[in-house]
């Protein structure tokens, strides 16, 4: 065998060997989930038995039944209105940061942006009591305040940094000519600087849905009635009534998880544009 002949046998050994070594990582990422459908079409007596992986004959009614058994509609609405709220509110605040500290000149801005990163390291729970406290002060308690607000004014150091990274891969010309037309830089930020800047946006979008969509820590510690509670806290309010209807809490968590599994797929694209182009500019 010529050295050509073997560089070519070894690579296509090397791709053979990853390919498979990445489908057996898929096949474990996605037997929880095929467990998860297969035990929301079962009956209680089979997986209170442990008759076997999937349902001997599958049980569509669970979906209906399940879905009159909690208050669904009212904790989805809940959970949109949150989610949502927060996804704007992020888009919003990171842009007009980001925006000032990549394309603006201003003293101390390079040793602000670099207390903003430092901020990354400290936990979340240091955080929650002072929160509370001051959520409590301004009467949000119980409603969607504490959850949309903050993200209008803090939406986290990484988002900022992401966007900043790609804002400086702007060029400068198109700012310098808004301007000379007399915009102003916050009609250049949302004009000129984020339409151009869509996928490193949407991977963001897709950050703060997602995170607001699962989050169950804030919620269960500023909501207390039932008629406001998101998803996530629903459902645990659902497992406390039930407790065993292990099938119903599948169908459930299966129908929440729908929302992100459509955004992340609808803006895949976007999504993996963002975080490839955005990680290596500036």
């Amino acid at each position: 065998m010529t050295p050509k002949t073997i560089k070519k046998a070894r690579k296509a050994t090397y791709h053979t060997v990853m390919q498979v070594l990445l489908l057996g990582i898929g096949f474990l990422y996605i037997v929880p989930l095929v467990w998860m459908v297969a035990t929301s079409l079962k009956t209680p007596a089979e997986y209170t038995t442990g008759s076997g992986f999937f349902p001997a004959i599958p049980q569509w009614q669970n979906y209906p039944d399940a879905i009159k058994a909690i208050n669904f509609a009212q904790y989805l609405s809940n959970s949109f209105i949150v989610a949502i709220t927060a996804t704007i509110g992020t888009i919003i605040s990171c842009s007009l940061v980001a925006y000032s500290f990549a394309r603006l000149r201003w003293p101390g801005r390079d040793i602000l942006f670099m207390i903003l990163l430092g901020t990354m390291m400290l936990p979340a729970q240091v955080l929650q009591i002072p929160t509370y406290i001051l959520y409590k002060n301004f009467g949000w308690l119980d409603t969607f305040l504490p959850l949309t607000v903050p993200f209008f004014f803090n939406a986290g150091a990484f988002n900022i940094f992401l966007l900043r990274q790609f804002y400086r891969g702007v060029p400068m010309e198109l700012s310098e000519a808004a301007k000379i037309d007399g915009c102003s830089h916050i009609r250049t930020c949302f004009s000129i600087v984020m339409p151009l800047c869509r996928p490193i946006i949407a991977a963001i979008a897709i950050f703060s849905f997602m995170g607001s969509w699962n989050d169950f820590m804030n919620p269960l510690i500023y909501l207390t009635s039932s008629a406001k509670f998101t998803l996530a806290l629903g459902l645990r309010e659902f497992q406390q009534q039930s407790g065993s209807q292990y099938h119903y809490m599948m169908v459930v968590s299966l129908i929440s998880m729908l929302p992100t599994l459509t955004l992340f797929f609808s803006f895949q694209k976007y999504f993996v544009g963002g975080l490839t182009v955005g990680g290596v500019k500036g």
